[in-house]
């Protein structure tokens, strides 16, 4: 066996070999395809290609392990040998990664597979077109609020109504020129994101994991989609904490000696993209009746309603965790408004609308609205029941649960008063 260093750049890879405790380099191919299959096809079976998470790198993964070729891809966060060099060339960035390879040290991170990565790329893009459509709105109104202008009387000032109300102010000749230019790219946006979308609705179509979780009251496919091309395969995390923890919402953790651990923020480690998603999901969840809102009103009693939120997104994380390894769809689920969900991605992919006929998008009579709402209030009431019995009966009177605000706060003050 020989391990194989690949020091990644635009135009050119370094490459190391490391066999029987020696390292040596082995010259410069060009990162494009047909040098990476003439790379692959040199290498023998036994051979293992250590690399660093960079631009590229799914791209270099897919052609040489179409060829049979193990990969390592290194977690760059954990290479000080690398980034903490005195010297760093490439040619000693390619040798440590070898020898590091050879020594069974480098921390591999996981490689999602063609699907995820297309889904990754999707749901990245449109997020960065929704902010930059976001940008522009605001900067349309600065225009308003530049000059003394009301409010919108309309929900949506750049719908249609709000378009006519808009049409209709008598704006400087630059600031008109700004608010018009800022209405043609907001059009272009909303094509680009509609793009996306029919995209994302196909993917998720073929996804049944995606379904799944937009059983969820205030789950839409934007989050779906987004959770499932971070997360990948739910199979390779082994608890619910993991996968928190590899989404970034668990929180810092600092403790040394006999003194007790101190929690801090959430560490945001993992894609910022899933977070954001989740947080959106989060305020949506506290509109619909359910446990998940009775949730967020607890804490938000305790702790406000900032961090009611992102306790929310921990929850949400670790209900996905659970409805996906069981394979099992949301128990307080409304079927209704699931079909619905499920029939407007149909319709946004591309399927025939089909007016007038019964069944098509579930029952969606009021009726039947108004009865899944009923459920939902009682399995909040439910919950809330079970918190208030729980508390009665369950925790001690001293514990962490009953203090407010941080857990360690008495013994963090025992701590300055003897440092004083």
């Amino acid at each position: 066996m020989r391990g194989i260093g690949l020091d990644v750049h635009r135009d050119f890879c370094e490459i190391a070999v490391a066999e029987r405790g020696r390292v040596r380099s082995a010259g410069r191919i060009r990162t494009r395809v047909r040098a990476l299959e003439a790379l692959a096809r040199s290498l023998m079976p036994a051979d293992v290609v250590a690399l660093e998470a960079t631009t590229g790198t799914d791209r270099i993964v897919s052609v040489l392990e179409r060829h049979g070729v193990r990969v390592v891809v290194a977690n760059t966060r954990k290479l000080r040998s690398i980034s903490e060099a005195k010297a760093k060339t490439d040619r000693l960035d390619a040798r440590t990664l070898a020898r590091l390879l050879m020594a069974g040290l480098l921390d591999e991170v996981w490689t999602p597979d063609e699907r995820t990565r297309t889904l990754r790329r999707l749901t990245h893009r449109r997020e960065k077109l929704v902010r930059a459509r976001t940008r522009v709105k605001n900067e349309a109104h600065a225009v308003l609020g530049r000059n003394l202008i009301d409010r919108p009387p309309v929900t949506d000032a750049f719908g249609k109504a709000g378009r006519a109300w808009l049409a209709q102010l008598k704006l400087p000749v630059d600031e008109q020129l700004t608010l018009e230019g800022c209405l043609r790219q907001i059009d272009f946006l909303d094509q680009e994101v509609g793009a996306l979308d029919r995209e994302i609705a196909k993917a998720a179509l073929e996804w049944p994991e995606v379904q799944r979780l937009m059983s969820v009251a205030g789950v839409n496919v934007n989050t779906a989609a987004t959770f499932m091309a971070s997360v990948g395969d739910i199979r390779r995390f082994s608890s619910p904490r993991k996968l928190v923890s590899y989404l970034g919402l668990d929180p810092r953790v600092r403790q040394s000696g006999n003194a007790p651990a101190r929690h801090g923020r959430i560490s945001k480690a993992g894609a910022a993209e899933a977070r954001h998603m989740l947080g959106e999901a989060a305020w949506k969840v506290t509109l619909t009746a359910g446990p998940l809102r009775a949730f967020f009103h607890r804490v938000r009693a305790r702790r406000g309603p900032q961090i009611a939120a992102t306790a929310t997104s921990r929850k949400l994380v670790v209900l996905f965790w659970h409805l996906l390894t069981r394979e099992q769809d949301y128990a307080f689920a409304r079927p209704a408004m699931t079909r619905n969900k499920i029939r407007q991605l149909e319709l946004a992919a591309g399927a025939a609308p089909q007016k007038g006929r019964r069944g098509v998008a579930g029952n969606k009579s009021k009726a039947v609205f108004e009865a899944e709402r009923a459920l939902s209030r009682q399995a909040e009431a439910a919950y809330r029941r079970l918190i208030s019995d729980w508390r009665a009966t369950g925790p001690a009177k001293d514990g962490a649960g009953v203090t407010r605000g941080r857990a360690s706060q008495k013994a963090l003050e025992g701590q300055s008063r003897a440092a004083g």
